[in-house]
């Protein structure tokens, strides 16, 4: 699918109820009644249609990216609290059961308890998963226990949701919508199957295991896994891919890590691993041979479709992770074209695969900038952030020349990088980004 019919394709679903409710040629009712109804279809359709937008589809953030994804899905869940928040309020008709006459609903609003209850829950629990979505930054929140109390919400609120739809709505009563809000609760529901059940029973049958764990700078790992009884992982240098490290494959307690090797090297994978929360902190204590599941890949950080006669790449921290894969692959195609890397870090030790970076400025075409916010004395390197001074005196003519900058880090620097490089003149299609976050 091209990534232009993403967009569309997404607003069609969300207006598609409106649209089916004014064919109907109701009559029509106070411009509040009817304001509360469109209100509630519409944000029924985003609620829906926010499960196959959670980021773990890669038909969709392979297009535009797992952070602009989850981008889609936080904004998305905003309107559509909003609107479900003000559907209650906006009635103004009559709190009465169906009248016998009035068939279309037209003077009344339907008040029954099997219509009514199911709705009331569906409105508190939206509180509840929106709660969660807050709590989901609080970092002494276990993200393996929200993400599972946030999936297992979100089914539940689908459920009442689709029941209230279909008992309550005046407009839902139609075949065309019911088919619909069938329709698009069933792709919720299997959209959480596939992340929950059917991922996990894939992945069990392609398991792998920890070949290598070695420290390779300051509180970064490097961790190597080897495939078991199959070719391993079709992927991109570029990409990422979620881990399971010493627990089974239907497990949630799942991280997030860039692929720092590339595909033509061999089927082994290679991760670079910053401690940072509970999972990385234990790395040091994995032992070889202990078994691991993958899933990916993800993200769209690679090459493929981008045509320029040079590569800039800036990175942040870990951020170097999938340069590393991307640098290999240039390597192994005998790729000549100029590549600039620029490298961030807070000390000199932090520096992954120093040694090999020497090297491969050296003997390729590889030129390498590092910049130290705390430079050690007799640093010749640049010093402070990758701010637009560094950006200048490397790119003097970074408006004019048609490069592509790849850009990985942290999300502050990612803003920072890009909103330096848009005033300097480079064109935004020029400029791949994506988080070193992703949940």
């Amino acid at each position: 699918m091209p990534v232009w019919l993403i967009y569309p394709a997404c607003a069609a679903v969300m207006l598609a109820p409106l649209f089916l409710a004014w064919l109907q040629g109701a009559p029509p009712r106070g411009l509040l009644d009817e304001l509360a109804s469109g209100a509630g279809l519409l944000a029924a359709a985003i609620i829906l249609l926010e499960f196959p937008l959670s980021g773990r589809f890669r038909l969709i953030s392979r297009k535009i990216g797992m952070d602009v994804t989850m981008r889609w899905h936080q904004r998305l869940g905003r309107i559509a609290v909003g609107l479900a928040l003000m559907h209650p309020f906006l009635y103004q008709a009559s709190r009465n059961p169906p009248l016998p006459w009035d068939v279309t609903r037209q003077f009344t609003i339907s008040w029954t308890p099997e219509t009514i209850l199911p709705g009331l829950a569906a409105w508190c629990l939206l509180a509840v998963l929106v709660g969660l979505a807050i709590s989901r930054s609080d970092p002494g929140r276990r993200y393996h226990r929200w993400r599972l109390g946030h999936g297992l919400s979100a089914l539940v609120l689908s459920g009442l949701l689709v029941w209230h739809i279909l008992a309550a709505g005046r407009y839902s009563a139609d075949p065309l919508l019911i088919a619909f809000w069938l329709a698009l609760g069933t792709v919720a529901v299997l959209a959480l199957a596939k992340v929950y059940l059917v991922g996990p029973w894939l992945r069990a049958r392609r398991p792998w295991h920890v070949a290598r764990v070695r420290l390779v700078a300051d509180r970064t790992w490097e961790l190597v896994l080897a495939p078991e009884g199959h070719e391993g992982l079709r992927y991109e240098a570029g990409q990422f891919a979620w881990l399971h490290l010493g627990r089974h494959a239907f497990s949630v307690a799942d991280n997030p890590f860039s692929i720092a090797s590339s595909p033509s090297r061999g089927d082994e994978l290679r991760f670079v691993i910053k401690e940072l929360g509970d999972f990385t902190r234990s790395l040091s204590g994995i032992p070889i041979g202990a078994r691991a599941y993958v899933d990916g890949p993800y993200g769209h950080l690679t090459l493929t479709g981008h045509i320029a006669p040079e590569i800039a790449m800036i990175a942040g921290g870990v951020g170097i992770a999938p340069m590393l894969g991307l640098i290999d692959e240039l390597q192994s195609a005998n790729d000549t074209r100029p590549v600039t890397l620029i490298y961030g870090n807070r000390v000199e030790e932090q520096i992954v695969d120093k040694e090999r970076l020497e090297i491969l400025q050296q003997t390729g075409d590889l030129r390498v900038i590092h910049v130290l916010s705390q430079p050690p004395m007799g640093w010749g390197g640049e010093t402070g952030v990758i701010d637009r001074q560094v950006l200048s005196r490397n790119f003097p003519d970074a408006g004019q020349q048609d490069r592509l900058y790849i850009l990985c880090g942290p999300p502050a620097m990612l803003n920072s990088v890009r909103s330096d490089l848009l005033a300097m003149g480079v064109p935004k299609r020029r400029i791949l980004s994506e988080a070193f976050v992703y949940d």
